[in-house]
């Protein structure tokens, strides 16, 4: 499968919401699928990311034979360390344990590197979260902390290079 990455932009809040609405999708990153209203202001914020970074931002994943968004990524500033980027991505279930996220991890690795090349990358995950704990110590990420952040389970992992 091939796949295009496209920033969103505000027409595009059904998609995000098609997304982050289920439970099993968002079980590792909010606890449950969102609401209406709380999809509604982490778009928004979304949006204001996509707004004031060029590069950076949160990506549609796109299907480029059926032109489906089968997920969401994001490659932004982190807020916790600096010069540094974090790495996320969410995939619809249908396409889960397909080799996708690998694909989704290399493509931002990537734009991290050509953009970015002497920051660090972290990813945030849920220590529960074996799947994307694997395919990060695939990349060459270690953990660095775990404990709670935000009333949940929390494990920040760092590319080593």
């Amino acid at each position: 499968m091939t796949l295009k990455f496209e920033k969103y932009h505000s027409k595009d809040f059904k998609v995000y919401y098609d997304i982050v609405k289920k439970d099993e999708v968002m079980k590792y990153v909010f606890g449950r699928g969102m609401t209406t209203e709380e999809a509604s202001l982490k778009f928004d914020s979304v949006l204001k990311i996509n707004a004031e970074q060029e590069s950076l931002g949160y990506f549609m994943v796109i299907d480029s034979e059926t032109n489906e968004v089968i997920g969401d990524s994001k490659l932004v500033p982190c807020t916790h360390r600096e010069q540094a980027l974090e790495i996320g991505y969410l995939l619809k279930q249908a396409h889960w344990r397909k080799g996708i996220g690998s694909s989704i991890c290399q493509h931002l690795l990537a734009m991290a590197k050509e953009l970015y090349p002497t920051y660090d990358v972290i990813a945030v995950i849920d220590p529960d979260n074996l799947a994307s704990r694997n395919l990060l110590h695939k990349f060459g990420f270690q953990s660095y902390w775990k404990g709670v952040e935000h009333d949940l389970a929390t494990e920040k992992l760092i590319l080593k290079k």
